[in-house]
Protein backbone atom coordinates (compact mmCIF):
# COMPACT_ATOMS: atom_id res chain seq x y z
CA UNK A 1 0.00 0.00 0.00
CA UNK A 2 1.26 3.34 -0.93
CA UNK A 3 1.55 6.42 2.12
CA UNK A 4 0.30 9.27 0.78
CA UNK A 5 3.24 12.37 1.05
CA UNK A 6 -0.07 15.05 0.91
CA UNK A 7 -0.73 16.61 4.65
CA UNK A 8 -3.93 15.02 6.52
CA UNK A 9 -7.11 16.80 5.28
CA UNK A 10 -9.04 18.26 8.48
CA UNK A 11 -13.03 17.77 8.41
CA UNK A 12 -13.88 21.77 7.46
CA UNK A 13 -11.25 21.92 4.47
CA UNK A 14 -12.98 18.72 3.46
CA UNK A 15 -16.65 20.07 3.70
CA UNK A 16 -15.24 23.28 1.93
CA UNK A 17 -14.14 21.39 -1.25
CA UNK A 18 -17.08 18.82 -0.96
CA UNK A 19 -19.20 21.93 -1.45
CA UNK A 20 -17.48 23.82 -3.95
CA UNK A 21 -18.67 20.74 -6.13
CA UNK A 22 -22.08 20.92 -5.34
CA UNK A 23 -24.90 23.21 -6.84
CA UNK A 24 -26.52 23.18 -3.73
CA UNK A 25 -30.00 24.33 -2.61
CA UNK A 26 -31.99 26.86 -0.27
CA UNK A 27 -35.39 25.07 1.47
CA UNK A 28 -37.80 26.92 -0.92
CA UNK A 29 -35.93 25.90 -3.91
CA UNK A 30 -35.96 22.40 -2.74
CA UNK A 31 -39.51 22.36 -1.80
CA UNK A 32 -40.83 23.51 -5.49
CA UNK A 33 -38.40 21.05 -6.68
CA UNK A 34 -40.27 18.44 -5.05
CA UNK A 35 -43.46 19.48 -5.79
CA UNK A 36 -42.92 20.11 -9.32
CA UNK A 37 -41.39 16.08 -9.61
CA UNK A 38 -38.13 17.39 -10.60
CA UNK A 39 -36.35 16.49 -7.06
CA UNK A 40 -36.09 13.74 -4.48
CA UNK A 41 -35.82 14.80 -1.48
CA UNK A 42 -33.84 12.52 0.80
CA UNK A 43 -33.81 12.70 4.34
CA UNK A 44 -31.26 10.88 6.02
CA UNK A 45 -31.47 12.32 9.73
CA UNK A 46 -30.89 9.47 12.39
CA UNK A 47 -35.04 8.75 13.93
CA UNK A 48 -34.27 10.50 17.47
CA UNK A 49 -34.09 13.63 15.54
CA UNK A 50 -37.10 12.85 12.92
CA UNK A 51 -39.52 11.60 15.93
CA UNK A 52 -38.43 14.75 18.12
CA UNK A 53 -39.03 17.17 15.20
CA UNK A 54 -41.36 15.80 12.55
CA UNK A 55 -40.84 14.71 8.91
CA UNK A 56 -40.76 16.33 5.46
CA UNK A 57 -43.77 15.34 3.68
CA UNK A 58 -43.02 12.63 0.61
CA UNK A 59 -39.30 12.77 1.28
CA UNK A 60 -37.60 9.05 1.22
CA UNK A 61 -36.18 8.37 4.99
CA UNK A 62 -32.88 6.78 4.40
CA UNK A 63 -30.72 6.15 7.62
CA UNK A 64 -27.07 7.66 6.51
CA UNK A 65 -25.58 3.97 6.67
CA UNK A 66 -27.99 2.47 3.80
CA UNK A 67 -27.75 5.73 1.53
CA UNK A 68 -25.32 4.93 -1.17
CA UNK A 69 -26.80 1.09 -1.12
CA UNK A 70 -30.59 2.70 -1.70
CA UNK A 71 -29.84 5.15 -3.94
CA UNK A 72 -27.16 3.46 -6.63
CA UNK A 73 -29.68 3.11 -9.41
CA UNK A 74 -27.68 -0.39 -10.18
CA UNK A 75 -27.53 -1.43 -6.56
CA UNK A 76 -29.51 -5.11 -5.36
CA UNK A 77 -30.90 -3.03 -2.38
CA UNK A 78 -31.79 0.04 -4.61
CA UNK A 79 -34.99 1.64 -3.24
CA UNK A 80 -38.23 2.24 -6.20
CA UNK A 81 -36.97 5.78 -6.15
CA UNK A 82 -33.26 5.02 -7.27
CA UNK A 83 -34.49 5.24 -11.16
CA UNK A 84 -31.52 6.49 -12.74
CA UNK A 85 -27.28 8.73 -12.58
CA UNK A 86 -29.89 11.47 -13.77
CA UNK A 87 -31.98 11.59 -11.17
CA UNK A 88 -32.13 14.95 -8.74
CA UNK A 89 -31.73 14.34 -5.38
CA UNK A 90 -31.78 16.92 -2.74
CA UNK A 91 -30.16 15.01 0.48
CA UNK A 92 -31.22 16.68 3.79
CA UNK A 93 -29.38 16.13 7.63
CA UNK A 94 -30.40 18.09 10.30
CA UNK A 95 -28.07 21.38 10.04
CA UNK A 96 -26.76 20.82 6.48
CA UNK A 97 -23.33 19.39 7.01
CA UNK A 98 -23.31 15.67 6.87
CA UNK A 99 -25.59 16.22 3.84
CA UNK A 100 -22.75 17.78 2.13
CA UNK A 101 -20.36 15.05 2.27
CA UNK A 102 -23.44 12.27 1.47
CA UNK A 103 -24.15 14.09 -1.81
CA UNK A 104 -20.48 13.78 -2.80
CA UNK A 105 -20.51 10.07 -2.04
CA UNK A 106 -23.70 9.80 -3.98
CA UNK A 107 -21.72 11.65 -7.23
CA UNK A 108 -19.15 9.30 -6.60
CA UNK A 109 -21.62 6.50 -7.33
CA UNK A 110 -22.35 8.29 -10.71
CA UNK A 111 -25.36 10.69 -9.58
CA UNK A 112 -24.07 13.97 -10.80
CA UNK A 113 -27.13 15.80 -9.75
CA UNK A 114 -27.05 14.96 -6.15
CA UNK A 115 -26.92 17.87 -3.72
CA UNK A 116 -27.84 18.93 -0.66
CA UNK A 117 -29.73 21.31 1.22
CA UNK A 118 -28.26 24.36 3.05
CA UNK A 119 -28.98 24.24 6.61
CA UNK A 120 -30.70 21.42 6.51
CA UNK A 121 -34.09 20.11 8.30
CA UNK A 122 -33.32 23.60 10.89
CA UNK A 123 -33.42 25.84 7.66
CA UNK A 124 -37.02 23.65 6.22
CA UNK A 125 -38.73 24.19 9.42
CA UNK A 126 -37.34 27.83 9.76
CA UNK A 127 -38.57 28.75 6.27
CA UNK A 128 -42.04 27.49 7.42
CA UNK A 129 -42.41 24.84 5.01
CA UNK A 130 -44.27 21.62 5.61
CA UNK A 131 -43.82 19.16 8.33
CA UNK A 132 -45.29 16.45 9.70
CA UNK A 133 -45.29 15.44 12.90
Amino acid sequence: MAVSAERPVGIDELLERVRSGLDRVEAEEAYDAARAGEALLVDIRYAALRDRDGLIPGALVVERNELEWRLDPQGSHRAPEAIGHDLRVVVICNEGYASSLAAASLRQLGLRRATDLVGGFQAWRAAGLPVTP
